[in-house]
């Protein structure tokens, strides 16, 4: 088994190499990956570039930021969704099931529609404090009930339900036709405004709370046999289930806020790396993050390409791709039952 995860984990940060520089060259401008690379090498202090300004342009400002956030987004909400599953004992689970993302999508509404924040916050921004508070609403609510499992997951769906209707009832009352296109463009997902900026952040964010789920992996191995066996293993099972929320919510609210609710990445593919790896975490974690970050490079590839020069939604694709897998997923689960 050892053996078989350090071949899956090599395997993929190959691939997922390969698939930056080669999602980078797909695109109206015809660019090479020797293009590629030669650009990030000229950035990174490596010799001089031999493109033109207009080309370089194209790769260092416009691909290869749009292209890496697609593969830390994909990572981070890979990664959400295993942990939520294991934390949560639920197979459904996903890392909008605390109302991250309902939040987010009505503090992005407030932003751009009723104009919170005199022009000082940006989309982002809105976005993103929308989503703390959705999860400050559902972790106050789930703790006044008791704080189990079963009371964070209807938390999560009441506070869902909440966010979602505001936001339906801003852009019904006060948006114009032309905002309202582009607030539901955003609200699909969608990775068209990427910069270095949002890289960064992500990333930072991505690395701090996988380290975090790595850190207690042996936990949520403990989490997989229910709470009450997990305290008897000497689990602090209150403290760990608070800290790992928190890290997922966290990390789930900075990439919903770049990139909008893009669904079904953190429901399917941990089922389909569990399969891959068994149900160890710190086997799993980490192979179930670069089988997202793979997926949603070329998911974010399709969707700006296939209809070009009309662009699809990123969440649109995956909901494409995901229920059809998923499906799959539930009955390769009844056979094996």
């Amino acid at each position: 088994m050892t053996g078989r995860i350090a071949l899956l984990t090599g395997g993929g940060l190959l691939a997922l190499a390969a698939s930056i520089a080669t999602a980078v060259t797909i695109g109206p401008a015809d660019i090479s990956t020797a293009d590629v690379w030669a650009s990030v090498a000229a950035r990174l202090g490596a010799g001089e570039t031999t493109l033109a300004p207009l080309r370089d342009g194209i790769v260092w400002d416009l691909r290869m930021p749009r292209t890496l956030l697609a593969a830390v987004c994909g990572a981070g909400l890979a990664l959400c969704g295993a942990v939520m599953q294991s934390l949560l004992r639920n197979p459904l689970a996903d890392p909008f099931v605390l109302g991250v993302s309902s939040g987010a999508s009505t503090g992005a509404v407030a932003v751009v529609v009723l104009g919170v924040g005199g022009g000082a916050v940006s989309l982002s921004a809105g976005a993103f404090l929308g989503a703390l508070l959705s999860f400050g609403l559902v972790l106050g609510l789930s703790h006044s009930l008791g704080g189990s499992t079963d009371r964070v997951v209807l938390s999560g769906v009441a506070a869902m339900q909440l966010f979602s209707a505001l936001t339906s009832f801003v852009v019904l009352t006060s948006a114009d036709a032309e905002t309202t296109r582009g607030v539901l463009f955003w609200l699909l997902g969608s990775l068209a405004g990427a910069g270095w900026s949002e890289v960064a952040l992500c990333t930072a964010v991505l690395a701090a709370v996988l380290a975090v789920c790595l850190g207690h992996a042996r936990t949520l191995d403990a989490f997989a046999f229910g709470e009450e066996a997990a305290a008897s293993l000497g689990v602090r099972v209150a403290r760990a289930r608070l800290v790992l929320l928190c890290a997922t919510a966290l990390l789930t609210a900075a990439l919903v806020s770049s990139a909008g609710a893009i669904g079904f990445v953190g429901l399917v593919l941990p089922h389909a790396t569990r399969a891959l790896t068994g149900a160890g975490h710190a086997r799993l974690l980490p192979v179930t993050a670069l089988a997202g970050a793979v997926f949603l490079v070329w998911v974010d590839t399709a969707a700006r390409t296939v209809l070009d020069p009309q662009e699809v939604p990123v969440g649109v694709v995956t909901s494409l791709i995901g229920v059809p897998a998923f499906v799959a997923v539930l009955y390769r689960g009844r056979r094996t039952a």
